[in-house]
């Protein structure tokens, strides 16, 4: 029942937030996160001890032959708690902003953590396709509503990518029910289904496509700087840090185990997108003075690392890439923390109006410089022991291969320092100088950032251990 709770906990409260008033959806909102965090917690300690005893089935809609199919491997309980612990940090950093019709922006934001917890714990292909646009449907509402100037179109576009890669994921999702023998949408079902390699092969490109949109990749990645600008903070924090895992974990949980000979016709081709995808975002990273813009390009740099590294199929590459996307996820959102504070109190996000913050905001300075030194991999932080397995990886597919995706590396770490020395050195200005430093709401979101990244940084093993029956999995069918 753990794994129900997580889905019903942030819908429940997410459906009575609309109906309350003042502080009401705020302190709501605090409570249901801090309750489906603790209810990860257990479920985390419940999954070393039992783990079969975090599935749950009963009939949905047995004329299809779907059922309500939940479920927790390690790989689930690691995004559940990247979620639980994204929407806490959320929530904690924004308590003391208020915002126009705020029981509508916390309920919508409730149910994008439901929709998003659905996803990765269906084990039912309908019931998962369902959860997936649960997650988007409130994000769009949050986009439109709460954005910048441009909202409107860009959250058009971002909704009409979005909404064709789930259309071209439907198909295939369709096609593979009815090849099914006892006509069913379960993952056991769909593992075990053996088609030839012609149908895996166009099968491949409908689910892949929609989730590259998600994660994104190169080419698919157009709506991602547009959207992360135009998005309020809050809703950014989710989209960068949890919502684009979502492509990741589908590609894991469900492209490689059902479609295998078709991911490995095409691996190499996901390989380059991902690897130009790398460079081609590094460059455009380090041009940029908007500053969610640059965090933007970064993600899409981080993301094709990942993607290129599942595709490697191997032992090093897979733990790696499930490390990674729960520490990335705790980099990204510690970075736009930062930007949600700089912009609330200076509103602005071109960096060369910034600089000489540390002067001012000592304690904001020395968080943003910590989690940006994680962001690129620093030893002994939390982003170095996955993006090294991740390489490691990569070098045991193709050396040449990963010696160009490794350039990312130098670039971030351009991009990355530029962003300092732009935003927190040299002397403060008239607009800088006016900047107070961080409450006690937002000392508290970034300490608990700092402390995941330094105890996952000198000590990994629990987090490896935790992704390993998933590793072991999907290489014995990739």
């Amino acid at each position: 029942m753990l794994t129900v709770l997580l889905i019903l906990i942030p819908l429940v409260t997410g459906l009575l937030t609309f109906g309350l008033k003042g502080s009401g959806p705020k302190v709501l909102g605090l409570i249901s996160s801090l309750a489906s965090l603790a209810v990860v917690l257990g479920a985390l300690f419940q999954f070393r001890a039992a783990p079969d005893t975090l599935h749950f089935a009963v009939n949905w809609i047995p004329q299809l032959g779907s059922q309500f199919n939940v479920g927790l491997d390690g790989m689930g309980v690691m995004l559940c708690l990247l979620t639980a612990i994204a929407f806490l940090l959320v929530f904690i950093t924004i308590f003391n902003r208020t915002y126009e019709n705020q029981s509508s922006f916390y309920g919508l934001m409730l149910l994008s953590q439901a929709g998003l917890v659905g996803v990765f714990t269906a084990y039912d292909a309908l019931l998962f396709y369902v959860f997936w646009e649960l997650a988007l449907i409130p994000v769009y509402f949050l986009c439109s509503m709460w954005g910048g100037e441009k909202r409107v179109p860009v959250t058009f576009k971002f909704f009409v990518y979005t909404f064709a890669g789930s259309l071209l994921m439907l198909v295939g999702i369709i096609y593979l029910y009815l090849q099914s023998p006892d006509r069913s949408f379960s993952y056991a079902t769909f593992t075990s289904l053996n088609l030839p390699v012609k149908e895996q092969s166009w099968l491949f490109w409908l689910l892949f496509v929609a989730f590259a949109i998600k994660m994104p990749i190169f080419p698919f990645h157009t709506w991602q700087p547009d959207t992360y600008e135009q998005s309020p903070t809050p809703v950014t924090m989710i989209l960068s840090g949890v919502m684009v895992k979502m492509g990741l974990f589908g590609v894991i949980r469900w492209l490689l185990p059902v479609l295998p000979q078709g991911a490995f016709m095409w691996a190499d081709v996901v390989m380059v997108l991902s690897v130009i995808g790398i460079i081609y975002a590094s460059c455009i990273a380090i041009v940029q003075t908007d500053f969610k813009r640059l965090i933007a390009y970064s993600s899409i740099a981080h993301i094709g690392l990942m993607c290129a590294a599942i595709f490697a199929n191997n032992e090093q590459s897979l733990q790696g890439i499930q490390v990674q996307m729960f520490n990335h996820g705790i980099n990204i959102i510690g970075l736009w923390i930062v930007v949600e504070i700089i912009q609330s109190r200076l509103n602005v996000k071109n960096m060369d109006e910034l600089g000489g913050i540390a002067q001012v905001a000592p304690r904001l300075s020395i968080f943003l410089v910590i989690i940006s030194l994680a962001n690129i991999a620093l030893p002994l932080t939390n982003g170095f022991v996955g993006e090294f397995l991740m390489f490691s990886g990569l070098f045991q597919y193709n050396m040449w291969l990963m010696g160009v995706a490794g350039l990312g590396i130098i670039l971030a770490a351009v991009y990355t320092l530029n962003m300092l020395q732009k935003v927190i050195f040299g002397e403060s200005n008239a607009l800088t100088a006016t900047t107070t430093d961080l409450q006690n709401s937002e000392v508290l979101a970034l300490s608990l950032i700092v402390v995941v990244i330094l105890a996952l940084g000198v000590y990994p093993k629990p987090m490896l251990d935790l992704v390993s029956s998933t590793t072991e999995l999907v290489n014995k069918v990739f």
